[in-house]
């Protein structure tokens, strides 16, 4: 691996100030160098104290270690409460994990649970629910042997006795016969037709009213790739975009795949005419960067590679050991995170270094005055991805260390595209954008180092914007749901003004709103001119109730809403999108 190790130590981001937004994300402290480490559930720091108090008294984990254990067919007519805008006509799907049980054996880890597809529909002031669970082959495999068949992220699956060592050395070559496709993440359009991701090139094609899951398509069947990102970019002329990683005799890529729109002159399938668009080689190639999700602007594509990395040895010994990937994954907090500025036009790379950090969402990215400026909801390392694993997340009230193992910010990293060459005092602030108080300098070697600015002092998650008009362009607002398990209120709708660095919030006791989508009103003035749609479920002892709340996006007050009572557990979910109707 190559090594950015600032003055001979290792650097780990650590707690940020609490006073005032002109802080910054975080402070730097110098610790000693971890060249290593594997994040599972037998990480010792998880549980190396613990209280006898409940410590978060406000956060109910159990509302994603609920298992739902009837499907609602038919749809369930809701007690409206408030007022529905007459003009708000359509249905806000959602995908999440859905049953952690199968038979009597349980999943370890909060992303192997089976995925659990939700659709609240909206039409002429009334809202209805359906769930359903997605029929992934490794679901249809799981239930008709009423137990885990295949190792997901965080579970090892009892092995087949049919199967010997020279079985699992084949299936490294060919990943797909024994690899799950339990798509339990997000929901994207393409077209008219809505897929569900995980992270394999494995998407489902799910009907919209009925919520069946109507295909299987294997991308890689198509082009060529292992990985790709849950989180695709979908533009207005229908064209769809998403980062995949592929791998040759030259070592790990990263690709931009575009997937064009369908149209009569173009009629054939979009996954047959998917394509590579920009490729740009692994920073380190044999512990490629994990990636959850990437950024476009109108002249570039952003890809970050942060120093959480996926070491391709330990995956070949995972596979053929059975064991699950989460022990493959490498934290490097010496190195220092990469963004790499790739021209849409000509492919050509630039590139940029900071502290490093972990994220999983971009909230947007936008060009300005020649800056490149990326907000993204950033960790000062991985830990919150052993927060999830379920003995983790059951024992969360007693362990002092799980809020801060969650603990995240949004930041601002701006990034100037043509800094003057011959002036590299590593003094001066290569950042002349007004109205930011992100920084950028000159190193030594001539690379360019930049310091993020955070953009309010509340853990974010989830993140939206008013997409369809400000996907990579300059925007004031987004909305997002809080990851601070230690807060009052930590079922918390947030809505953030990056121009004044300020919030406002919504919440209910007891209330767990999921990922907020802004929804425009028709004809909309202004950037925040419209609704914010969140799925809600209740904590305690409330299982069996499922609910949507409508927010006025300005006031970022309850103007309506629609609750359920269901006939089984509800769980709460992690990404959707919301399908307008058309027509009467």
């Amino acid at each position: 691996m190559e090594t950015n190790v600032k003055n001979g130590v290792g650097s780990l981001l650590v707690a940020s100030r609490a006073s005032g937004d002109s802080s910054p994300v975080f402070t730097w402290s110098p610790l000693p160098i971890r060249r290593q480490l594997s994040f599972t559930k037998k990480d010792p720091k998880l549980s190396h104290r613990i209280s006898e108090e409940n410590l978060y008294p406000n956060c109910d984990v159990n509302v994603w270690l609920r298992s739902c254990e009837e499907e609602i067919i038919e749809p369930l007519e809701g007690i409206v409460k408030g007022n529905i805008p007459s003009w708000l006509k359509g249905s806000l799907l959602r995908n999440g994990p859905g049953s952690l049980k199968v038979g009597n054996e349980y999943f370890e880890h909060l992303f192997d649970s089976s995925a659990l597809i939700h659709r609240f529909n909206i039409f002429d002031g009334k809202v209805t629910y359906q769930c359903k669970f997605l029929r992934s082959n490794v679901y249809k495999r799981n239930w008709e042997a009423k137990r885990i068949v295949i190792t997901e992220f965080g579970t090892k699956a009892v092995s087949d006795p049919c199967h010997s060592i020279f079985d699992r050395v084949a299936a490294i070559f060919n990943p797909q016969t024994n690899q799950s496709d339990n798509s339990m993440i997000s929901l994207y359009p393409f077209g008219d037709e809505i897929y569900a991701f995980g992270e394999t090139p494995v998407i489902h094609k799910i009907n919209t009213e009925t919520l069946e899951t109507e295909k299987r398509v294997d991308i890689s069947e198509h082009i060529s790739i292992v990985h790709h990102t849950s989180h695709p970019h979908v533009l207005n002329n229908g064209d769809v975009y998403n980062l995949a990683m592929s791998v040759s005799s030259k070592g790990p890529h990263f690709n931009i795949v575009r997937f064009p729109a369908t149209t009569p002159e173009s009629p054939t399938s979009k996954f047959e005419r998917a394509e590579k668009v920009a490729t740009i080689p692994s920073r380190w190639p044999f512990y490629p960067s994990y990636m959850h999700t990437f950024g476009l602007t109108e002249n570039f594509f952003v890809i970050v590679e942060q120093p959480l990395n996926l070491a391709a040895a330990a995956v070949i010994v995972t596979r053929l050991k059975n064991d699950p990937l989460a022990g493959c994954f490498r934290w490097y907090p010496e190195e220092y995170a990469q963004f790499n500025i790739i021209s849409r036009k000509t492919g050509k790379c630039c590139k940029f270094y900071t502290e490093a950090f972990f994220y999983l969402h971009i909230i947007n990215q936008y060009e300005d005055s020649d800056h490149i400026v990326i907000d993204i909801c950033i960790y000062r390392d991985p830990s919150m991805l052993d927060c999830m694993y379920v003995e983790t997340m059951k024992s969360m009230h007693h362990n002092p260390d799980y809020a801060k193992m969650f603990r995240g910010r949004p930041a601002r990293f701006v990034l100037p595209l043509n800094p003057d060459p011959n002036n590299n005092d590593p003094s001066r602030n290569l950042v002349t954008l007004n109205g930011t108080k992100s920084k950028a300098y000159y190193l030594n070697n001539g690379d360019i180092f930049v310091e993020p600015e955070r953009l309010c002092n509340l853990g974010c998650e989830t993140p939206r914007i008013h997409y369809e008009q400000f996907l990579g362009k300059p925007y004031r607002f987004f909305y997002a749901i809080s990851s601070d398990v230690d807060a009052d209120n930590p079922g918390t709708i947030i809505k953030v003004d990056t121009y004044t660095k300020s919030a406002k919030k919504w919440y209910e006791p007891y209330c767990y709103p999921s990922e907020p989508i802004f929804v425009p009103s028709p004809d909309a003035k202004f950037e925040d001119d419209g609704v914010v749609l969140s799925a809600m479920v209740w904590g305690q002892d409330d299982e069996n109730h499922a609910g949507i709340v409508i927010l006025d996006a300005i006031t970022f007050t309850e103007i309506g809403r629609a609750e359920f009572n269901t006939p089984s557990p509800v769980p709460k979910c992690l990404h959707g999108w919301f399908v307008h109707k058309t027509g009467g």
